[in-house]
């Protein structure tokens, strides 16, 4: 993946978040000639292919905008949250110092999400994720929600888990299903809604192992032990491809599934042949199906990324929701947030965006099946 600092289309040159740096905006709205939003996600660790697959989407989404020559330009700053709730922590409140960030493009995890909030809701800046999914995040009834600044582009997990669960017993004769989760909000979150819908099929078992851990072998065995013919994994890239390792170089021969956390184009990569086969979801579709031979070409020419990875459409759009209100005039944290709650926003393909009061998009998005073909993960059919 592309990891180079933005250059060219009077896109200002990316820059990493470091806490403590704040930067001065100018005195009025009116005044401002540039405004800064952020992009935060995993670019570093396990994790950073989440991030660095998403990236591009905004990354040429403003540099078209910026290429038009508009009276105020953007700026895209890089904040690196790694994936990991506690890094989260620590970086959401240098993002929200810095006076000229207006907005947030992220974050691409949940639990990143869910400990960003603190920061983001006393400093009223508005995020806009390309992929964060727990459904929690946006239950009016939930400790840990993110209303009022929280808002999402993608469909939260009480869409994805039932379509998982279809796609990974599609075909299968009398399935008995094993699910295990990473213990993480995002893992946890997904299990659960896909636990109801599995059980109306057969549940061989269940298991919530936390994430980093090394050694599958235990639960590999376990896996064989229960009968199951299909395995569900709620979690991220990392995990998986260990789980799944054990469980093919332990002999299991029956079908292996997972979400969007592992749909990332560096799973085949990371699985080896134990990729081979295995069955992943996402609200999101390949953002090159939607995009016509010359948008395709420039999204090349800026990016340097061949061929774009999950949920860079939904990055694009998130993107795109910060530059239609920049184009109205909105250029501070207030205005933004105003904006991004009333609006109507066009995405990737002539897509149409509105958020509900808690920060869903309103009609949720349908949700993709991908198969892991020859070491590549392609897109199969709608879940």
């Amino acid at each position: 993946m592309n990891k180079k600092l933005i250059s060219g289309l009077a896109i200002a040159a990316a820059t990493t978040i470091a806490l403590g740096v704040v930067a001065t905006a100018p005195a009025t709205a009116a005044a401002k000639k540039s405004v800064t939003l952020a992009f935060q996600g995993p670019l570093t660790g396990p994790d950073a292919q989440l991030g660095q697959d998403q990236y591009p989407g905004a990354e040429w989404a403003i540099a078209v905008y910026n290429a038009k020559n508009p009276a105020v330009k953007i700026n895209l700053i890089k904040a690196d949250s790694q994936c990991d709730g506690t890094v989260a922590a620590n970086i959401a409140p240098g993002v929200a110092a810095n006076k000229a960030v207006i907005g947030v493009i992220g974050t691409s995890c949940s639990g990143e999400a869910r400990n960003s909030f603190p920061a983001y809701k006393a400093a009223g800046l508005t995020m806009v994720a390309p992929s964060a999914s727990a459904v929690s995040l946006t239950d009016p009834k939930a400790p840990d929600r993110g209303f009022p600044i929280f808002h999402r582009v993608v469909a939260h997990d009480g869409f994805q888990a039932p379509a998982l669960v279809r796609y990974a017993t599609k075909g299968v004769s009398s399935p008995k299903i094993y699910l295990v989760d990473d213990q993480t909000t995002y893992g946890a979150g997904l299990i659960k809604y896909a636990l109801a819908p599995a059980k109306k099929i057969g549940v061989a078992g269940t298991d919530s192992v936390p994430r980093g851990t090394a050694d599958w072998t235990s639960v590999a065995s376990k896996v064989k032990a229960s009968g199951a013919n299909v395995v569900i994994y709620g979690g991220y890239t990392a995990e998986a491809a260990k789980f799944f390792k054990a469980l093919r170089d332990g002999g299991y021969k029956g079908i292996l599934a997972a979400g969007d956390g592992v749909n990332t184009s560096d799973f085949p990569d990371l699985a080896g042949s134990a990729a081979d086969g295995v069955r992943l979801t996402a609200a999101d579709v390949p953002f090159d199906s939607l995009l016509t031979a010359a948008e395709l070409a420039s999204f090349q020419k800026i990016t340097g990324v061949k061929v774009p990875g999950l949920y860079s459409a939904t990055a694009y759009n998130a993107a795109q929701v910060f530059i239609t209100c920049i184009e109205q005039g909105k250029l501070t944290r207030p205005a933004i947030q105003s904006c991004v709650n009333n609006t109507t926003f066009k995405g990737a393909g002539g897509s149409t965006i509105k958020f509900n009061r808690y920060g869903d998009i309103i009609g949720g998005a349908d949700v993709g099946g991908y198969l892991v073909k020859n070491g590549k993960i392609v897109y199969d059919a709608i879940a």
